[in-house]
């Protein structure tokens, strides 16, 4: 088959490739030509390490994430990992959520599905569960419910440096927004460009395959994440990325690129009024500090002013346990004013 210029078979192609650059080019992380696909989002919090250090390490070698996509509050959680490649994360993950949850890959090359249950029974017994809380699908991240995805069956989806590989990202947040229950969060790294890129870039085999040809304008994630039904992205955490490739900074010219992490949620929309929170400190990994995002930081027993999108998210969601909420300007002692905006 030959790429034509029409959006159907350039959608196509690009899958194609993109399954050939993951199968066959890509051996070991050594391989890429760029950092992007490697680069760090946020310091590795310690009960994390230990969990990484289980998995094996030939699924390690053949994953090709950005940052690390680790929400908190994983107890018992069904979580769907879009592109989960080699299956390190679902690996690490299958530890947090313990015997009790489920965590399902999701990827369209065969090559990594190979490696991720390969070591399905080994990772099993290092773990000590009597059955498999890991399953692994072929697929597409645009077509889950073609799939065998069904509709609110997941508490979370993360991805790690995926959804810029998909030539129809409105396509991916509908189906993820499709397959989360009410009040399900979509946490996910991925590299976004300054700006809208021009048809050199996006149609570079090399750039699309490392991860930056096809990143999105970050203002665009705004716009897709509104169309579909998500509260507005919460910017968690951005780094910058430097492509350390003469040739392919070249043809980049001006754009810049940042890994940074989002969290969307499934939440309804104008139903809560702002209020005060107070972080109870019962969340595993945080329970002094709760970083939700760049603006918001709980620490445990602080009285702290939220919005009514956040109160909305936080009343909705998985973490409503993990909170006390009070109407606005009720006594609080010690009290936290509400932090100033931060913006990528």
């Amino acid at each position: 088959m030959t790429c034509s210029g029409q959006q159907s078979a350039f959608a196509v192609c690009a899958l194609l490739q993109i399954s050939d650059y993951y199968g066959k080019v890509l051996q070991k992380t050594s391989d890429l030509k760029s950092n992007a696909c490697v680069a760090p989002a946020q310091p590795i919090p310690a009960f994390i390490r230990q969990a990484l250090k289980k998995v094996h390490p030939e699924v390690t070698a053949r994953y090709y994430g950005c940052g690390l996509v680790v929400p908190e509050c994983l107890e018992g959680s069904r979580i769907l990992d879009l592109g989960s490649g080699s299956g390190r994360d679902c690996y690490m993950l299958s530890q947090l959520v313990g015997e009790s949850g489920h965590v399902t890959g999701i990827d369209m090359t065969e090559g990594q599905l190979e490696v991720a249950r390969m070591y399905l029974d080994y990772h099993m017994q290092e773990f000590g569960y009597k059955k498999p809380n890991v399953s692994f699908v072929q697929g597409y991240i645009e077509a889950l419910t073609e799939a065998g995805l069904e509709e609110s069956s997941f508490d979370i989806i993360i991805s790690n440096c995926v959804v810029n590989l998909s030539p129809d990202k409105k396509r991916v947040l509908r189906e993820a927004y499709r397959t989360l229950k009410d009040g399900g969060e979509l946490y996910f790294s991925d590299v976004y460009s300054s700006g809208r890129l021009p048809d050199e870039i996006k149609n570079h085999k090399v750039l699309w395959g490392e991860c930056i040809g096809g990143a999105l304008w970050w203002e665009d994630l705004l716009l897709l994440a509104e169309q579909v039904g998500f509260s507005p992205p919460r910017l968690v955490t951005a780094s910058l990325i430097t492509v350390d490739n003469k040739e392919l900074q070249d043809i980049l010219g001006e754009f810049k690129f940042v890994s940074a992490t989002y969290r969307l949620f499934k939440v309804p929309k104008g139903s809560t009024k702002a209020c005060q929170v107070i972080y109870n400190g019962s969340i595993t990994g945080v329970e002094d500090s709760f970083h939700f995002d760049s603006q918001y930081t709980f620490k445990v027993d602080d009285v702290v002013q939220v919005d009514d999108e956040v109160a909305s998210i936080l009343s909705h969601s998985r973490f409503a346990e993990e909170f006390t909420f009070q109407p606005p300007g009720a006594p609080c002692e010690p009290c936290r004013v509400k932090p100033k905006v931060s913006v990528l």
